[in-house]
C-alpha cells in the first residue's frame, strides 16, 4: 500500500492521478472542514516517528510521498525518519515558493513569526495578516493598538484583540476580491508565508499595484537526504514504479 500525506491541493491532484492504486491518503485533521480526496482517507496524526514507524509496517506501507503543506515541518521531518528507520521509499511533493517572483527581491523576508511581527509593527498601521491561525500568537502584542485585518480559515486560537478585524474564508481569492478587501482596509503592510501556489498569490499581486510592504516568513529546511519534486505528474511516476 503506498501512503499519501495530504491535505493541500497537490496531495488532492496526486490522489486522483492515483486512482487505480492501492493507496490511503492521510490528513493530519487541523483543519475543521478539510477538503477530501478521492480514496480512501485517514484523520490524525501518528503519534510521532515511534507511531509513523508502526504505521508503516502494520499497514505494510510500500512507499511514502509526503505532499503535506511547506510549513508542516513536524509531519516531514518525522516521515524522513521513520522511511528511513524502516527502509520505506520517501518522495517529497512541495509546491516551488514565489521566491522567484520579480517583485520578491523587495519583500521584507524573515525566518521567523515573531520577526515577522516586529518587521510589521515597523512597516505599517493598518496590517493584513493572512499566516493561518496557528501563527498569530506572536502578533498580539506587537500590533495590539492597531487596526490589523486578519484571514484564516478556522477560529483563531489565541484571543484577537478588539482593534482587529477577524474574516474567516478559503481560497482561493482572485484579484479583484483582492483587490476590494485591501482597499476597503487601506492595508498598508501584506503578512504571509512563503506558501506558494496560485490560491492565495492574487494578495500579493494587488500589494504590488498598492505599493504596500511585504513580510514573507522563509519556508524551514527540508529534511536532508530526501528526493523532492515539484510536479504531480512526477509524483504520480514515481509512485506507479513503487506500486
Amino acid at each position: 500500500m503506498m501512503l499519501l500525506l495530504g491535505g493541500t491541493a497537490e496531495a488532492r491532484a496526486l490522489a486522483r492521478s492515483l486512482e487505480g492504486l492501492r493507496f490511503t491518503s492521510s490528513l493530519a485533521g487541523r483543519v475543521a472542514r478539510p477538503r477530501m480526496p478521492v480514496g480512501e482517507t485517514r484523520i490524525g496524526g501518528f503519534g510521532g516517528v515511534d507511531g509513523l514507524r508502526a504505521y508503516l509496517r502494520d499497514e505494510d506501507v510500500t512507499a511514502v510521498v509526503d505532499a503535506t503543506h511547506p510549513f508542516a515541518a513536524g509531519i516531514s521531518r518525522n516521515a524522513a525518519l521513520a522511511c528511513a528507520a524502516e527502509g520505506v521509499p520517501l518522495l517529497r511533493l512541495e509546491r516551488p515558493g514565489w521566491s522567484t517572483r520579480p517583485d520578491a527581491d523587495g519583500w521584507h523576508w524573515v525566518d521567523s513569526h515573531e520577526e515577522a511581527a516586529a518587521a510589521t509593527a515597523r512597516l505599517g498601521r493598518r496590517p493584513f495578516l493572512s499566516i493561518g491561525r496557528q501563527g498569530l500568537a506572536p502578533f498580539v502584542e506587537p500590533l495590539r493598538d492597531v487596526p490589523a485585518l486578519v484571514r484564516v480559515v478556522d477560529e483563531p486560537e489565541v484571543p484577537l484583540p478588539p482593534a482587529w478585524t477577524l474574516l474567516q474564508s478559503r481560497g482561493p481569492y482572485d484579484l479583484a476580491s483582492e483587490r476590494s478587501l485591501l482597499a476597503k482596509h487601506d492595508v498598508d503592510v501584506v503578512v504571509t508565508k512563503d506558501s506558494g501556489g496560485e490560491h492565495t498569490v492574487a494578495k500579493l499581486d494587488v500589494a504590488a499595484e498598492r505599493g504596500a510592504a511585504v513580510v514573507v516568513v522563509r519556508r524551514p529546511a527540508p529534511p536532508e537526504g530526501v528526493e523532492t519534486v515539484s510536479d504531480v505528474d512526477d509524483a504520480a511516476a514515481w509512485a506507479r514504479a513503487r506500486s
